[in-house]
């Protein structure tokens, strides 16, 4: 079995995968207090939380953006899972050519995204990634990573309304009863869902115009169900791709 660790600013997201099939798998928040020992006991609570012990895991594979928290996870899978774990980069063989200008400076997580959709779908494609950022990510028909567009996430724009207003309060994200808010509640629910909804229906068509009209649009992250269900911008919709990258990208490296 295969264990994959994707390490966000917001969620931490892990899965097991048996041959090719997923398997368990939890979205938890990131802690980024937490010491690797914490980190270990917890990564071993969730495996006895699905029955499975230590000689299940035949590898790890882990991706991060959190670089404070990279080690703490690594030595947390060395000591408590008795694994090294193939930590992802650029450098590794994902079945993409990443054009970059700089391929060290993208996300491990885009990579992931990136190996995952060529290979299930296909390419060209434009993956919108809902996490702490919303990310919109282009794969060419040639499988080269081009790069993207990088926006600030639903949930950090809901903060920065909040923080620079004085009355507006945090409210949670989903459908209101109209577009035009009747209440303070509905106005920035309807601001937040459709004003997202806008700006990706937006950026894909922006992207389909320099990338082809047959661009597969994926959507991916943990805000992805929500955005899809009000929207027909995508193809796919897919709360665990990068999961799946880290697991082909595993196969690829073995």
């Amino acid at each position: 079995m295969l264990l994959v660790i994707d390490i966000g600013n917001t969620n931490l997201t892990l899965g097991i995968y048996t041959d090719k099939q997923f398997g368990p798998h939890w979205r938890l928040a990131t802690d980024h207090q937490r010491m690797a020992d914490e980190y270990g006991l917890q990564l071993l609570g969730l495996l006895e939380h699905v029955g499975l012990n230590l000689e299940d895991i035949d590898g790890i594979c882990l991706s991060s953006v959190v670089p404070t928290l990279t080690g703490r996870l690594m030595q947390a899978c060395r000591v408590y899972l008795l694994q090294e774990p193939l930590l992802v980069d650029a450098e590794l063989n994902t079945g993409v050519t990443i054009k970059y200008d700089n391929p060290s400076a993208v996300g491990t997580d885009r990579i992931a995204d990136a190996a995952a959709v060529v290979q299930l779908f296909g390419a060209p494609a434009c993956v919108v990634d809902f996490g702490t950022a919303t990310t919109f990510n282009a794969i060419n028909r040639n499988n080269e990573y081009l790069g993207g567009a990088i926006t600030a996430g639903v949930n950090v724009a809901m903060e920065a309304l909040v923080e620079h207003t004085s009355k507006l309060q945090k409210v949670d994200l989903q459908k209101p009863p109209s577009i035009i808010g009747s209440n303070t509640v509905h106005a920035m629910q309807s601001g937040m869902m459709y004003g997202y909804i806008s700006l990706v229906e937006g950026m894909v068509k922006r992207f389909k115009q320099e990338l082809g009209e047959d661009t597969k649009v994926v959507a991916t992250g943990g805000l992805s169900e929500i955005i899809a269900s009000e929207t027909d911008v995508f193809d796919v919709v897919a709360p665990w791709l990068t999961l799946d990258g880290l697991r082909i990208i595993w196969e690829k490296n073995h």
